[in-house]
Parts: C-alpha cells; structure tokens; sequence
C-alpha cells in the first residue's frame, strides 16, 4: 500500500519488513529508556513510588502488571455514604494536594474533608531491606474537625492492596484482632519475592476486610459500596463481609476509629523463611522511627528547596508555601503508565465507524501529568512546560521522562499526543479524546528544556557526573529529535516558504463558531473562520525556528557535523528568524501585531434553528451561519498566538516593532489585567464567546500560566539587553511578575488550589483543581528562573 506523503511523495502505508502499517511501526533506533544511566541501581531505586495521580493516594512499581496499593474513604453525600477513591474535580473535597514530594522517595500530602483532616506519607527506605526496590512505607494522620461538644462520627478507611498480574494475596491471621502490629496480607511474586504488608497503630481500631478476585481495579470502590450495602441490609451495620472470593488478588481492609488516630502501613519483600530480622525492619518503618524518617525528609526537602530555587531572602513566608506546593505537586502527580494508543486508522473511505483505529504497540510512560483530577495523563505540550521546572529540582528525572516520550515515536518521526495507557487512565477521559490522529502534532516544547539542559551545561550549572549524562542522551537522542523536526516540516508545512499551519482543524463542520486547533494546544483560539491549505500560523511557525534553532545548537555542540541528518537546520533557523520575511507574512501595522492568515470572515455566527435528523425527529440546536464571504486575509484576532515572535526573541531589541509589541502587552483594554495577562484581547468579535452550545469559552480571555511564563520571560530577556526600550520592557516585566505572583498566592490562600487558569476579570481560578502542570510555572517566575534562547 501506498500513499501521498505531506509533501507530495509517494510513502508506503506498510512498513516494508514487517507488513505492518508504518503509523503503528516503532522508530527505529535504540530506545533512550535502554540507556545504562536509567538501569541498574537508578531503575531499582525509582521502581516504588505514589506513579498513580489519578488516585487520592496510591503506589505501585514501575511494572505492567504491579502490585497496587490505594485508599479509600467514605463520606456522607446527601444522606448516602459515598466512596472517595480517584481525584474528582468538585468542591465537594475542599482541596488536596502534595506540601511536599522529592519525586524519589517521601511526599507528604493533606486532603481537607468537610469534616476531616487526612495526611497521607510515603517514604522507601533500602536499610535492612533484601527486596527489589526497597521496603517502603505509608503514615495515614486522621484528624477530626468535630467540635468536642458534638457526637463523634466513627472515619471509615479503606486501604487496599491489589495484584494487577492476578497472584493470589494471602490474608493475614489477625486482621480482625489488631493490637499493636499485625500482618494484613502477604505473597509473592517474581519481581519483589516474598512480601509482607503489615499495620501498626497506637489508637484503637476496628477492622474488617473484603477480597474480590478481578483484574478490574478501576471499579473496585464500586464493589466495595456493594459489600457495604448488602451488610448494611444485613446487620445495620456500616461494615464489610470480612469473606473473601477464592485466590483472592485485592483485599480490602476497612479500618473505622473516631479518634485523632496515626496508622503506619509498612511494606517489606524479599523475605526469607531463615530471616531473623523481620521485627527490626518492620520497627525501622512504623511508629517514633517512621516519625524520625519523615522528619529527615522533611528537613532535606526544604534544604533542597531553597538551594534549587534561592527564594528564603527573596519572598513572604506565605508565597514560599505555594512554591512548595508548585515542586511537590508536580513531583507527586508524576506517574507511570502502560498500555496502547489507540490511532486513527481509516478501514474504508466510504464510511466512518467506531472500529476506525489501530492499537500502537504496548508501552510504558513516565511522565508528569497536567492535573491529577482532570488531566491524570501524559499530555505531550504540557510536559515541555513540566519540566522547565524538574529538571531544576533533579535533571535525571527529566532525562529519563524525556526519554520516555520520545521512545513513543513511530517510524515517521511521528509522536501521539496525548498518551491513554491503561485502564485507570481510560476512566477519566472522554471518549472522543482517545483516539489519536496521526496528522495532527503538537507544540515541540520538549525543545525548551533540550535547550535549556545545553545551555545549562555552558553555563556550569551541572556536575561532571551529570554534564557526562546529559551529553550520552542527547547523543542517542540526537536522530529521534531529527526525525521528529522533519516529521514537522513535511507534515504542517504551509505553502508558502517558510510557513506552517496546524493540521486537523475540522473544514466542513457546522456546529462549531471557529472550528478548534487542538493540535496547537490553544483549542478554540481564534484562528482563520475557514480552515484551508492556506492558513499560516504564527506560533507554529515560531515554534519551527525554535526547534530548528535548537537542533542546530546541538549540532554544533556535540559536534554532529559529520552524521547524516536530514534537514539544514542552520539555513532553516535563520529563514524563519528572518525579521523581514516574518513582517511580511504576518505583521499587521494598523493593529501593530502578528496575526495568523488564513481564508477568514468576521462575519460568522451560532444560530438556533430546527433540525431534521436522519430518523425524521426535529431538535433545535445551536448551528454556524456564515453572513460574509471568506477571503485570504490576515486574521484580526489579538492574543497570546500575537506575540510569539516577542516570546521567542525574533524582534530586534532596537526594533520599533518591540516597542509596539511592548503597547500591547501593557493596554489594559487589550490584553493586560491586574491577575496577569489575557489569552485574548478584550477587542476581539470572539472574546469570551461560546464556540458551541457546549463548548464554553477556553483560551478566549482567560488567563494561563505557561503563555504568561513566555511572555515573562522576554519581558526579562529584552530588559537585560542593550536597546531603546530596556527600561519599558523592565518596567512591564517588574508589574506583571508581581500581579501573577500576587494572583496565585491569593488563590492559594482562599481555596488551597492552583488552578489550570484564571478569570479574566476578577482573577478568581478555574478550570481544572490541583493544575500543577504548568501553572506550577508560578514557582520560576518566584525564583526569576528563565530559559535562554
């Protein structure tokens, strides 16, 4: 099979060697995650951890089939008891979320229940340990917010351990006559050998158990409240079976107390019958040892804190809590996925059906997720933004995640960009998000922190050790990065030279007031009102020279001048750095801004009309009219995408154009706001208008971290260098830093939250809860930690 390659060559459907489609076939070349810096103690030592964000509180191994370890809780809704188990994005829990995470080995975390305090820690500890990656442990605080003058409510905890492989779990003796310490379950398996997990707590506490023998992880809060209800009916009471299914592999174990209680749920393997210091491994990780362990952590992470980011002298106490919070967020929601894409896979051109998709091959995927409630996934744009700040608190972490995203590449150079591996991951998406296109890309931002790392080791920011490690994987990645640039410039490329637009925009649809760039990862950002071959967008194209500018950094830096690469990227670099030829495809001087062009009318709007449907029935529904022809154009719309030549540094710093740019980010009837700067401008026929009957308002006014963090970011870099405007550009940069600061922290103040964007009008954060994703950005802004171009 054959077909048109994005510009214009015959290429081949099928991967000659292995008959397979090419869209499903794996690059190539050796896998970065192969790499010896990523095996032998550094993969044993990250093999536990909290790798599962989409849940409250939850570890697994770095394993497909892992055993999983969660908690449950249940609280009174409406008069019905329901089952906390994964993040939900409601108000119903007033916040959660990580004070505190090294991203290795401890975090502590507090969710605020409506009538309850619980604090959940996790810390590994390899003393005395004999098992692949260490023995480990968790310290659940429950604390009342009962008045003393009130009845107590008994709190009902449901900690969980799950074997995804499907090994039976052996159910302790004691678990329902614990006193001070008992085993609740124990096993074996081929990776850890023979394990144990046992309890250990000062207070007093009843405990019931339920075991279920099922694969299914993802409704295991569901058959809980069924064993809950069938003995309610039971006995009255609020308790579970203590029965089990045979070969169990998840137990349940209820632990209900009405007192200020400290459980210690501690975890050891590779046990031996002839071991004779099992007592001592279980002391070294329960009760005044755990609390001393927990305290070493928590001084060495505000340590490492302040030396990362240098903010002790610089800030208010209450703006340092949000910078933890930022790190220990971002590092607490990293995760660890495996499973296939599905890829959009036509099987005839004459109709669609559900079953259009192939599944990629099985994979795993390390990686930061944008927000544990709504977004617990990998997202491929986002994850640039992450780890701008990770690898600032441990570049090995960002190595590894990196690699672990572009070993996703397919032959084409292709990547998915949005990552659904996995069952837990799959129940909180929409369904029309799964399926992936293999037309459409994303923003390179993994480019930002390539650069930053290179610039980084020019400036000696890095240890011998660690320059020598960044420098083996750029070598390795060097021909992935290269595919993906030509992936790019054949797959997005504009027809005019040197111009790009983002593939995938729907052209016929009728539903939509400006049919959405998703790809861009702006989504419904005003673009050209009909979507055509035509189009050139501005931010791609910025987007282009950073990457073709950061693939010839590398380049020359590692000296890779003599291999076989595919493009010209110093002679790209400098066409799209070409101030004269950006001016003229996309500079507008009555609106002093760069505007996207494209086939565009203003004249479009979403009308009410009757609709017939295919089965005769009628409905009224929202549908776009179009009143005025479509021209070619420049597309009059001022926003974030308007100043990514200024967020890139394209604009001479004696440039009048700068000064223009500097207007515009400064009018407060535009784009500035007290709370931070405006994704698009309040003068904009589209500000703030639904692009559907459902589809409210997204980046059309509302303010957002990572373009602000951009912006900001230039504002600094055109401060600091000789100019006519260094002083405007100082002055801007000073006020916006401020407002953003300010914003956040009050936010934090009122709700606990960092929130995936905020209002426009009244600075009050929406969207997603607990975004930390690129809204922990806010903590570089704090420490005025910048990348370089």
């Amino acid at each position: 099979m054959t077909g048109l390659s994005p510009s214009g060559d015959i290429k081949p459907l099928l991967d000659d060697e292995s008959q397979r489609p090419r869209v499903i076939t794996p690059f190539p070349s050796p896998k970065l995650t192969d790499l010896s810096m990523f095996q032998g103690e550094h993969k044993e030592s990250s093999y536990w951890g909290t790798y599962r964000p989409q849940v409250y509180f939850g570890v697994r191994a770095r394993t497909p089939k892992s055993l999983v370890a969660g908690l449950m809780w249940l609280v009174m809704k409406d008069g019905k008891p329901v089952m906390r188990h994964f993040c939900e994005n409601s108000n119903d829990l007033k916040s959660f979320g990580w004070k505190e995470h090294n991203g290795r080995d401890f975090g502590r975390q507090e969710l605020f229940e409506q009538d309850m305090v619980l604090e959940t820690s996790f810390v590994k500890s390899e003393e005395g340990s004999l098992g692949y990656g260490g023995d480990w442990s968790i310290r659940i605080n429950v604390q009342n917010m009962l008045n003393d003058d009130e009845v107590k409510r008994s709190t009902h905890l449901f900690f969980y351990l799950a074997d995804e492989g499907c090994n039976g779990v052996n159910l302790g003796k004691d678990v329902l006559r614990l006193k001070e310490s008992s085993v609740l379950a124990s096993g074996s398996r081929q990776d850890v050998g023979n394990w144990q997990m046992h309890l250990k707590s000062q207070n007093h506490l009843e405990t019931h158990y339920c075991g279920f023998k099922t694969p299914d992880i993802v409704n295991l809060s569901g058959l809980v409240q069924q064993n809950l209800t069938a003995q309610e009916e039971k006995s009255g009471l609020l308790q579970l079976s203590d029965s089990s299914e045979d070969s169990s592999n998840i137990y349940v174990f209820q632990i209900s107390t009405t007192n200020q209680s400290t459980i210690d749920i501690a975890f050891v393997s590779g046990i031996k019958e002839e071991t004779s210091n099992m007592e001592n491994r279980i002391m070294s990780l329960t009760g005044l040892p755990l609390s001393s362990l927990l305290e070493e952590k928590h001084i060495a992470f505000n340590a490492k804190f302040n030396e990362c980011f240098n903010l002790s002298d610089k800030l208010d106490p209450e703006i340092l809590v949000v910078g933890k919070a930022a790190i220990g967020n971002m590092l607490g929601g990293i995760g660890y996925f495996y499973g296939q894409s599905k890829i959009h896979f036509p099987k005839s051109p004459l109709a669609k059906s559900e079953d259009d998709f192939l599944l990629y091959w099985p994979a795993e995927l390390y990686t930061a997720v944008p927000s544990r409630p709504r977004f617990p996934r990998g997202f491929l744009w986002d994850e640039g933004f992450h780890q701008l700040l990770i690898w600032r608190w441990d570049v090995h972490i960002t190595l590894e995640i990196v690699g672990n995203w572009l070993d996703l590449m397919n032959i084409d150079g292709w990547i998915p960009r949005e990552q659904v591996l996995g069952a837990e991951a799959l129940s909180k998406i929409p369904k029309q998000y799964v399926v992936q296109f293999p037309s459409n890309g994303n923003p390179p931002t993994l480019l930002l922190v390539i650069r930053d790392l290179i610039n980084g080791i020019r400036t000696e920011k890095f240890n011998e050790a660690d320059r020598d490690k960044i420098l083996s994987f750029l070598d390795r990645a060097f021909v992935r990065l290269d595919a993906w640039f030509k992936w790019f410039n054949t797959s997005q490329i504009g027809k005019e030279k040197g111009s790009y637009y983002w593939h995938g925009r729907d052209n016929i649809t009728n539903r939509e007031l400006n049919p959405q760039s998703l790809s861009s990862g702006l989504d419904d950002y005003p673009r050209a009102s009909h979507p055509n071959e035509d189009e050139r967008h501005v931010d791609l194209r910025c987007w282009m020279y950073l990457a073709a500018d950061c693939m010839n950094s590398i380049q020359e830096f590692m000296g890779k001048n003599d291999i076989l690469v595919t493009e010209d990227y110093s002679s790209i670099a400098k066409l799209l750095s070409d101030f004269t030829l950006l001016n003229q495809m996309h500079y507008d001087k009555d609106h002093g801004a760069y505007l996207d062009f494209g086939n565009h009318t203003e004249e479009v709007r979403l009308v009410w009309k009757e609709v017939i449907h295919e089965d005769g029935h009628l409905s009224r529904e929202l549908v776009r009219e179009t009143y005025g022809k479509p021209e070619l154009r420049l597309v009059p719309h001022i926003g974030y995408v308007s100043f990514f030549p200024f967020m890139f540094r394209i604009i001479p710093a004696d440039s009048s154009i700068l000064d223009k740019q500097l207007d515009l980010i400064s009018n407060g009837n535009i784009v500035w706001s007290d709370y931070g700067l405006l994704s698009l401008a309040k003068t904009s026929s589209l500000y703030m208008k639904y692009n559907s009957e459902h589809q409210a308002p997204y980046w059309r006014g509302a303010i957002w971290m990572n373009m602000n963090y951009m912006i900001l970011s230039s504002l600094h870099h055109y401060s600091t260098v000789d100019g006519p405007y260094n002083s405007k550009a100082r002055t801007i940069y000073e006020e916006l830093r401020s407002n953003l600061i300010r914003n956040v922290v009050r936010n934090y103040d009122q709700t606990g939250i960092i929130w995936e964007h905020y209002d426009q009008t009244k600075g009050t954060g929406e969207g997603a809860r607990v975004f930390t994703g690129w809204s922990a950005l806010i903590l570089l802004i704090m420490s005025e930690e910048y990348p370089l171009f």
